[in-house]
């Protein structure tokens, strides 16, 4: 199994009946992280963006995972998708408070924006600069879905506030970028043809495997999450890329 120190590759939570293509059928849910975790260094986390996570259940995914294993958590969406980036200290706070229990197993924090979220420049900003006055050192992956995120000028705040920019494949389903504004490159793959279910083929595989090995070489962090989850494509397709990548 290939692995390089600076590449995280996994899918998109592990709560799945994936009963053919990962865990044995006799396999308790409660074990499935363990078993998981065998396979795969890093996992987003969703159950995040729905509810805050208790700190008892961070420590129990802490204790269930090896100390190489890394969490990407998703921002709840009181912050990305109610309040939209304004007055977010408050649940910012409590979110962070229980993630940065995980130490040095807590990878990019994951913030989703909705496809109708339009970038403006002085409310970006202030969201921006407040990530980097309360957690000056922590990595966040932005997920933008509508087209103003993606101009020089949203760029070039990235960049400034080091916000990484996830670059998304959904087929023509979402706009996107393949730039990266930081050290950390953040690719998320939600499926090609069917979101969320279809497998991506060999040539996309390949493609994506030749722009990973370049980042690596670049010296950058690169996380790679498969969101194709519903049929366990996410599965193959992490284990594809990865050897296609260890290949080159």
């Amino acid at each position: 199994m290939y692995e390089h120190p600076n590449l995280h590759i996994g899918t998109s939570g592990w709560s799945y009946r994936w009963q053919e293509v990962l865990y044995p059928p006799e396999l308790k849910s409660a074990d499935f992280l363990a078993h998981y975790a065998t396979r795969f260094n890093a996992t987003e986390i969703n159950s995040s963006f729905y509810h805050f996570t208790m700190a008892k259940t961070i420590e129990k995914w802490i204790v269930q995972t090896p100390p190489h294993f890394k969490f990407a958590p998703k921002l709840h969406q009181e912050i990305t998708h109610k309040r939209k980036f304004q007055d977010i200290e408050e649940p910012l706070q409590k979110f962070m408070s229980r993630y940065l229990l995980m130490g040095d197993r807590l990878g990019p924090v994951l913030v989703q924006i909705a496809g109708s979220f339009r970038f403006d420049k002085l409310v970006a900003e202030s969201f921006f600069r407040t990530l980097r006055d309360l957690y000056p050192k922590q990595t966040f992956a932005l997920e933008a879905r509508h087209v103003s995120w993606f101009t020089e000028d949203s760029l070039d705040m990235l960049r400034e506030y080091s916000i990484t920019t996830v670059l998304a494949s959904a087929g023509k389903r979402f706009p996107g970028t393949e730039a990266t504004t930081t050290n950390t490159a953040y690719l998320r793959l939600h499926g090609d043809e069917k979101l969320y279910a279809s497998a991506y083929s060999d040539d996309k595989l390949e493609r994506y495997a030749f722009m990973v090995k370049d980042w690596l070489e670049d010296g950058k962090e690169v996380w790679v999450f498969f969101n194709n989850t519903i049929v366990g494509n996410a599965v193959l397709d992490a284990d594809k890329l990865r050897n296609l990548i260890g290949a080159l």
